[in-house]
């Protein structure tokens, strides 16, 4: 069994890699220019089909793409993910035709950003707890109701929101519908002040009174807690593929700053060595593990618990090698113009969203048992 990427995969990685090496800007700001950069090379729509105005990788080359973004910008890498498994997949699974053809090729083409909305502040893991309400009035919808923690919000362009069309039927109720920015009856809050992720915009958006038509709803009444559900594998997948980018960020700068002690006289110690192997090791173990959950998602191959293993293996490693680097590196890295301090943040936020880390290790368990 052949455990290596084929040429083609190692070739788009080499492609993505001096993306962004050289393209990537790094700052404290909303990556606009990163964003148009990708959005003209396609990156938006890497894994939708060209029928619809992707590219038509496979899901393999997606997590490539994400892995190798995250390294330079971890933000940016968080936004292509978000845009693409929870922002464009909902479309791509669930949508009518006529649905497709208003929205498909701008997602894909990158002259619209897309943004899922699921989390509220009583229903978080508990996705079924959620309140947001959706009456059918003439013609459609009436939403009322806040989501929390939405990436991008603000900045996209098409929501998936999920909201209920009657609380007594449980997840029966929930139901998925496609909001336009703009829509009169949407607000977003202002960017949370977040510890990590900072260039990612993450908001509450509030819905008053909102009117979608009939023509917006995703899928049928009821449908949309299938939906939701069967977009988390790929989007922990990508996260994981973030947290593969990270733990690569922390080694190199590492790797690169020994070596200026040694040039410097100074002996790398064998516990650094130590260390250094250790992260090498487990880094080749993580990209094994979400290489396979991806290829098993690209292939309609049920992988929860691959998905789940693969996020908190890749995130988990993400915090180890960003905490063993400052380790290493000593005193300057602890201050914050360091980028092993933005690692370790933006490694310690990915463990978080996309589901937990301690839910993921349910899922695995709940598999296993």
């Amino acid at each position: 069994m052949l455990l290596e990427l084929s040429a083609q995969h190692r070739k788009k990685k080499e492609e993505f890699r001096r993306f962004a090496d050289n393209e990537l800007d790094l700052g404290d700001h909303f990556p606009e220019e990163n964003l148009k950069k990708a959005g003209r090379r396609g990156y938006y729509g890497l894994p939708i089909p060209e029928e619809w105005g992707g590219r038509g990788e496979d899901f393999l080359t997606y997590i490539l793409l994400v892995e190798e973004l995250s390294r330079v910008c971890a933000s940016t890498g968080l936004i292509i993910a978000v845009h693409t498994s929870v922002g464009t997949y909902p479309l791509l699974y669930f949508g009518t035709d006529e649905q497709k053809k208003r929205y498909l090729p701008g997602l894909a083409g990158g002259e619209l950003l897309g943004a899922f909305a699921l989390t509220e502040t009583g229903a978080g893991s508990d996705a079924a707890a959620l309140s947001t309400t959706a009456e059918k009035v003439d013609d459609g919808y009436r939403l009322n109701g806040s989501k929390l923690f939405i990436t991008s919000g603000g900045e996209a362009n098409l929501y998936t929101v999920f909201a209920t069309v009657d609380r007594s039927l449980g997840t029966k109720g929930i139901t998925a519908f496609l909001v336009e920015k703009g829509m009169p009856g949407l607000t977003t809050g202002r960017p949370e002040k977040k510890m990590g992720l900072n260039r990612s915009h993450t908001t509450e958006i509030r819905m008053e009174d909102l009117f979608i038509p009939a023509s917006n709803r995703l899928g049928k009444e009821g449908d949309g807690f299938t939906i939701a559900m069967s977009l988390l594998d790929g989007g922990r997948i990508g996260i994981a593929a973030q947290g593969l980018g990270l733990a690569q960020a922390s080694i190199d700068f590492t790797v690169n700053y020994l070596k200026e002690q040694e040039a410097g006289g100074r002996k790398t110690s064998q516990s650094s060595c130590f260390a250094l192997a250790d992260l090498a090791t487990g880094l080749e173990a993580a990209r094994l593990v979400v290489y396979r959950a991806a290829v098993l998602k690209g292939t309609g191959v049920r992988c929860s618990k691959e998905a789940s293993m693969a996020k908190v293996f890749a995130t988990d490693l993400a915090v180890a090698a960003a905490t063993k680097s400052i380790d290493m590196c000593g005193l300057s890295a602890s201050l914050s113009a360091n980028p092993l301090t933005r690692f370790f943040c933006d490694a310690k936020a990915s463990q978080i969203y996309e589901g937990s880390n301690q839910i993921q290790r349910i899922v695995v368990a709940r598999e296993i048992l």
